[in-house]
């Protein structure tokens, strides 16, 4: 099993900056891969950036390339999200996800946090 805790959601402003971080426990950290999966209002839940389990290769939806950055924390048990020069489509519940199955087949999910992009 492996338990995973978001933070670092919020409101704020088209252009700014937020960093998103989620605390993973339970099995070895470097054992599964991770993402963050984003549930815009009314839409389905889209991977927008991805990371393998030795954090060696990574993958990021066209809508976000050049402005996030996945990355993890082998030693604090974290993943971050990054992001920079947000938009209003950026809104949307963010999720940590984790498995070994590859992204988009996440086995274990965080609680989400709320990222909100006012133009």
């Amino acid at each position: 099993q492996v338990q995973l805790v978001e933070s670092g959601g919020g409101l704020v402003q088209a252009g700014a900056s937020l960093r998103l971080s989620c605390a993973a426990s339970g099995r070895p950290f470097s054992s599964y891969g991770m993402g963050w999966v984003r549930q815009a209002p009314g839409k389905e839940r889209v991977v927008v950036a991805a990371i393998n389990r030795l954090g060696s290769s990574t993958y990021y939806a066209d809508s976000v390339k050049g402005r996030f950055t996945i990355s993890k924390d082998n030693a604090k048990t974290t993943l971050y999200l990054q992001m920079n020069s947000l938009k209003p489509e950026d809104t949307g519940v963010y999720y940590c996800a984790a498995g070994t199955k590859g992204a988009g087949a996440y086995e274990y999910w965080g609680q989400g946090t709320q990222v909100t992009v006012s133009a």
